[in-house]
């Protein structure tokens, strides 16, 4: 009997030195960089997997599109050919419906996003990513609220907009709305943004703040107004292969992880873009905007996608409210 105690004890010793010698890597690959809140969430994620498997997985993170553009990767993790990815907008393009994240001031507040999305309108646009692309959504976190910045004066009221070009970014949707709103959209790859701010071939750009910061467009731009006009949310996902390939316990650990870093990563997104903001209030002037006459200005838009898709979705985040 001690001899037979001993043998399984030597057994879970030399099982339990194996997995720690030979960890699973795993790559979480993003299109943005180390400097967004993307990256943060990764390095949660990571690092509270490791904290309950120790010594399973060694997570190796690739920012700044290392492993390829935003469609790439959503193609590759469709495919398979990599385990782990962090992105945002691309994701959208999966489904139409999931278009409703393009719809102008969708959202009142960072809480009004939370309270929203850990309900049942994040559990269904998890569904739906996961139908569309056949992958494991572990997450639903931030991007983003987009803002506008621009060299020529503080935006208070659509007639501020009027006759600024604006580089916008994403489909027809966002060019109508600003469109609507007084703005001329401009296409400009975003990292000629900050020469075509320089050189005034563009007035202005909207987009996520770390955005701005990261690419230094505030040095050229003196008026940063927070219009909040789109929020993004950011989407860590897992190839099926890879998520087929843990053992029932790894993937209970996964799914939990997923589910509780949400309310940390919400409020590391807040502290991080409050940095930001504090830093390129040095050299920009950054004012609250009245969203009201926008709001009005911009109702069709919602019109037409509720139309087209049906209002359930729109009812979940009014209910949020």
């Amino acid at each position: 009997m001690k001899l037979n105690h001993f043998l399984v004890g030597t057994a879970t010793i030399v099982a339990s030195f194996s997995v720690a010698a030979n960890p699973v890597e795993v790559r979480i690959a993003s299109h943005v960089s180390a400097l967004s809140p993307l990256y943060q969430q990764s390095q949660l994620f990571a690092s509270e997997v490791e904290k309950r498997l120790p010594g399973q997985f060694e997570f190796k993170l690739y920012p700044s599109g290392q492993l390829g553009t935003e469609k790439a990767l959503i193609t590759n993790v469709k495919a398979g050919a990599i385990e782990m990815i962090s992105v945002a907008s691309g994701v959208l393009k999966l489904d139409k419906k999931l278009g409703i994240f393009d719809l102008p001031w969708l959202f009142d507040s960072r809480e009004h996003v939370e309270r929203a999305m850990r309900g049942p309108l994040g559990q269904a646009v998890e569904q739906r990513i996961e139908d569309k692309a056949g992958v494991k959504v572990l997450g639903i976190y931030e991007n983003g609220f987009r803002h506008i910045l621009n060299s020529v004066r503080a935006i208070k009221t659509p007639s501020d907009l009027k006759g600024l070009k604006i580089r916008v970014s994403g489909g027809k949707l966002r060019q109508d709305v600003f469109r609507k709103i007084g703005a001329t959209p401009q296409s400009v790859a975003w990292k000629e943004t900050f020469t075509a701010l320089q050189t005034h071939v563009v007035d202005g750009a909207e987009a996520a703040t770390y955005g701005f910061y990261e690419q230094k467009q505030y040095e050229v731009a003196g008026y940063f107004s927070e219009t909040s006009h789109v929020y993004t949310p950011s989407f860590l996902i897992a190839s099926k292969n890879f998520w087929n390939s843990l053992t029932d316990e790894q993937r209970k650990v996964f799914a939990e992880v997923g589910h509780d870093i949400t309310q940390q990563t919400y409020a590391d997104a807040a502290a991080l873009e409050q940095k930001y903001l504090n830093e390129m209030g040095k050299l920009t002037k950054i004012n609250k905007v009245d969203l009201t006459p926008f709001k009005q200005a911009t109702t069709s838009t919602r019109a037409k996608y509720e139309k087209k898709f049906g209002s359930d979705w729109l009812n979940l985040i009014e209910q949020a409210r």
